[in-house]
């Protein structure tokens, strides 16, 4: 665990999510946005129109998309966290929505979290694991029944530190979520009962 004050909380505050996201690397061109439309739309989209899109999304009425880390009242860290009807790609992904689970697709009350994003000069403190921890709160006070996630396990293959965006096995399970599918003996589908 990391020295100082570490709080993780749901998003209320569009400025503390692009601190996160915005500059060098995938998160700065994506907005946590990719899997909230099909591939051909988000292919069409410019790194400003993401960006907007996360602003509106955080400042709009709706529940908050994610939720963030701050050490010292600094945002340090981002997890995305909501419905899973809000992430379309999620149908066209193998690794997301294997067929023994497309039976529940469109049950409202599983959420996902898609990605962690944790800020250079952070990593390795356990700020996954409060952005997790609050990811499962979030979910549960906005009526969610299930959270669901979408790891890959580096004890069965090899990632750069780029592709560990969707978290590992481990994270998850540490948090009491269980593996329920295989999609690929290195990528899993886990769930936690709320």
């Amino acid at each position: 665990m990391t020295e100082g004050d570490m709080r993780a909380a749901p998003c209320a505050s569009a400025d503390e999510a692009v601190a996160v996201l915005e500059g060098r690397g995938d998160p700065g061109r994506c907005f946590c946005q990719y899997f909230r439309f099909p591939h051909s739309q988000y292919r069409e989209m410019s790194v400003d129109e993401l960006k907007d899109r996360l602003v509106t999304r955080i400042a709009g009425p709706d529940v908050s998309p994610g939720v963030v880390a701050t050490l010292d009242g600094q945002p340090v860290g981002w997890a995305s966290v909501a419905a899973r009807s809000e992430f379309p790609r999620m149908r066209a992904s193998p690794s997301m929505a294997p067929p023994e689970l497309e039976a529940d697709l469109d049950d409202p009350g599983i959420w996902s979290v898609t990605c962690f994003v944790v800020r250079t000069g952070h990593r390795r403190r356990g700020i996954a694991g409060v952005l997790l921890a609050a990811a499962v709160e979030h979910a549960r006070a906005s009526g969610a029944h299930t959270l669901e996630g979408y790891p890959l396990d580096p004890e069965v293959g090899r990632f750069s530190s780029a592709d560990l965006y969707r978290g590992t096995v481990s994270l998850f399970e540490a948090v009491g979520f269980d593996v329920v599918a295989r999609p690929r003996g290195d990528r899993a589908v886990v769930r936690l009962a709320l």
